[in-house]
């Protein structure tokens, strides 16, 4: 069985948007070379990735641009040759390798998971993530935690929920990295 992976920036206080819905403050930090590089080895793993319709619109037209190749060549080279797979019922796939997911979520993603393959990461998605932790489909979550508290906003948890501390990695720009296994 594939592993399904949820993976956020949020704040020091557990928000991946603010109350308006502005995840700006996910890039307020200083830049590091060390976090960089870890986003680049992340990004470069072999794991297909699941966006819902918004994180969807946001993330293809930027990876698929030069200016990403040029800033970030390689994480564009991993978020374009990845599996990708969409959660929505209006937007067709722009992106290559991209598939829509049809009927209902929580069997949609647990045919995938099913099935051969690399393990699934859900990037942002706020929504997508809260409803697939409702459906006990999450292995993992992993927070980039921000040093940064916004006092109110939206988080994708729904209900309390209980987990494990798998890992946890600092960077000098005050970022923390935690995995956290179901």
């Amino acid at each position: 069985m594939r592993k399904l992976r949820i993976f956020e920036s949020i704040s020091i206080d557990g928000y991946f948007t603010d109350s308006r819905g502005d995840m700006s403050f996910a890039h307020s930090v200083s830049p590091d070379p060390k976090f960089a590089a870890w986003v680049a080895a992340n990004a470069s793993s072999d794991a297909a990735l699941l966006f819902g319709r918004k994180t969807y619109e946001m993330m293809w037209p930027f990876w698929t641009s030069p200016a990403a190749l040029e800033q970030m060549p390689e994480v564009a080279k991993g978020m374009n040759l990845a599996k990708k797979y969409l959660v929505s019922k209006t937007v067709e796939p722009k992106w290559n390798n991209t598939e829509r997911l049809e009927g209902e979520l929580a069997a949609s993603v647990g045919a995938i998971k099913a099935s051969d393959g690399p393990p699934i990461v859900v990037l942002g998605s706020g929504s997508v993530a809260a409803a697939l932790g409702e459906a006990g489909l999450v292995d993992e979550y992993q927070f980039v935690i921000v040093p940064v508290a916004l006092g109110s906003g939206r988080t994708v948890f729904s209900e309390g929920r209980k987990l494990r501390l798998a890992s946890q990695l600092a960077f000098e720009n005050g970022n923390v990295v935690v995995t956290y296994a179901t």
